[in-house]
């Protein structure tokens, strides 16, 4: 996906990027580059391919919700950035927090959040468990990209969604895991709200867009262990 194609699929899910966004995706994918022959941060290199498959592939969660409202927003599982630093750049009024479990990729984002002038947006080395059993009810959106199951996900992260707030999982396959998440969705107090399924532009990939609601507050039970966790798989 070179950049003018990029420029066109993402008006077609409703973004006008500036140049000033289009200068900090490239600066963004600049430093992903350089720090990818230090730590490892993605498999995939290429320009074309990281602005198609990171880049664009983060953007659309637009087509299941409206960015453009303020709101919190915490990215679990971050790993480089996606979606997390992509939705910051495009819509800079959000708060976003970006969690994940290695500290070398918090370093990464740190220094990305510097180098970009970004405000409002922290990185925390911590798991997700660890994480929202001290901030609860604090996210309007959270939202993992091919992290985990849909399962461990919902459980991990519920207890730091607002009552009202939507849990968002970016999927590939997803049949299977949804009819086993169903229970555990339930006990947490959410609900499957919406799913869209779509295919990225040019390689014509499977994707799809998970969005459970959360309607009322999260027995304090919850999260168990994820000893806990893996064993009720």
């Amino acid at each position: 996906m070179n950049l003018d194609i990029f420029i066109k699929e993402t008006k077609k899910i409703g973004l006008n990027l500036t140049e000033k966004q289009l200068e900090q995706l490239e600066k963004f994918y600049q430093l992903l580059i350089s720090w990818n022959e230090k730590i490892n941060l993605t498999s995939i290199t290429n320009k074309e391919d990281v602005y198609l498959k990171h880049f664009y592939d983060s953007l659309t969660l637009c087509k299941i919700i409206d960015f453009n409202k303020n709101m919190s927003l915490c990215d679990v599982g971050t790993g480089a950035g996606f979606p997390g630093i992509i939705l910051k750049i495009v819509f800079p009024h959000l708060e976003v927090t970006l969690i994940d479990s290695l500290n070398k990729r918090i370093t990464f984002l740190n220094h990305v959040i510097q180098e970009l002038k970004m405000s409002e947006i922290e990185a925390i080395h911590i798991r997700m468990e660890d994480y929202s059993k001290n901030n609860i009810e604090k996210f309007d959106i959270i939202t993992s990209r091919a992290v985990a199951k849909i399962q461990v996900l919902s459980e991990i992260s519920f207890q730091s969604l607002k009552v009202g707030g939507h849990l968002i999982l970016m999927k590939a396959s997803y049949i299977e895991e949804l009819e086993s998440s169903k229970e555990i969705i339930s006990k947490l107090n959410g609900k499957i709200n919406n799913i869209q399924n779509f295919k990225l532009p040019i390689e014509n990939s499977e994707r799809t867009l998970i969005d459970i609601k959360k309607f009322s507050s999260t027995p304090k039970k919850y999260p168990r262990s994820m000893d806990k966790i893996k064993k009720s798989l």
